[in-house]
């Protein structure tokens, strides 16, 4: 991106030029979040701060947002075409595609690491190596499977409402982690070191009103699905939401000391396919 933040000038600034920094950089730190999680272009830095990295983790619900609406695009128009199975498949093929599997390397690494590791050091080491084990390749494909059988086996309507809000609201259970625990790894060692700080409330409350985005949104476009729904399925949906994120912060408290980057793709997953869940298991209370 060819813009950089102003330097600190001598002169006072007013309320103006202070709001028109602050969207500029806020606008910013979103385009290195989108660079971070997606395989998406965005125009290049100039004078690139190591430091936007992990400021920009109060943007990456709304990333979220982003690769929710395309792929609930993807299974919308699949479904045009051919069965919910079908669609189903395409959409999460899409959404490997898009964000490089990102996520989905996490979950494996971490299968592979906690489930073969004995001791924190050798978990971090078999959590470092590329190359895919047991675990891995069991908790990876038991994840696919349930993405895909789960969102076929839902209305269409609310398959595309689940698309939007799982992929929002797992990105915000994800960065959660950051202000819950420390980081867990080796910091010498890690693929993104400025991520490896500790998110602050704020921020985590910041990043809070891009899922309310997100319900606004899904609310306007599909009011009458969003009815059908239900207050009850939402919660249901959000409570198993929270139980994943939080059985993967005792675990990673556990095991590593704090969380990793391959422990934050794990919660993503699992959250994600968590609101997958409630949001299947409400359709014969509808």
């Amino acid at each position: 991106m060819s813009q950089s933040l102003n330097k600190p000038s001598n002169q006072p600034s007013s309320p103006r030029r202070n709001f028109t920094q602050f969207i500029k950089h806020e606008w910013i730190l979103l385009l290195v979040a989108v660079q971070f999680l997606t395989r998406l272009s965005v125009p290049p830095f100039k004078h690139y701060d190591p430091q936007w990295l992990h400021q920009s983790s109060r943007h990456f619900p709304v990333v979220g947002l982003l690769v929710g609406l395309l792929c609930a695009g993807v299974f919308w128009l699949g479904s045009l075409l051919f069965t919910p199975l079908v669609a189903a498949v395409l959409s999460t093929a899409f959404g490997i595609k898009l964000t490089g599997a990102f996520h989905e390397d996490g979950l494996a690494d971490s299968c592979d690491g906690l489930g073969g590791g004995l001791t924190r050091e050798r978990t971090l080491e078999i959590m470092k190596d590329s190359r895919l084990g047991t675990y891995g390749v069991l908790g990876l494909l038991s994840a696919l499977l349930l993405k895909i059988s789960l969102l076929a086996s839902m209305p269409i309507p609310i398959a595309v409402i689940a698309l939007i809000i799982g992929h929002t609201a797992s990105r915000l259970l994800c960065i959660s982690l950051l202000s819950l625990l420390p980081y867990g790894g080796e910091i010498e060692h890690a693929k993104a070191k400025p991520m490896a700080q500790q998110l602050t409330p704020i921020q985590g409350l910041y990043s809070s009103g891009w899922l309310i985005l997100a319900i606004i949104l899904v609310a306007l476009i599909f009011p009458n699905t969003m009815q059908q729904i239900g207050l009850a399925q939402w919660l249901l949906a959000m409570i198993l939401a929270l139980i994943a994120t939080d059985y993967m912060r005792r675990l990673l408290r556990r095991r590593l000391d704090g969380y990793t980057g391959d422990g934050l793709g794990a919660t993503q997953q699992l959250s994600e396919i968590a609101i997958y869940i409630g949001l299947a298991a409400s359709i014969p209370f509808i």
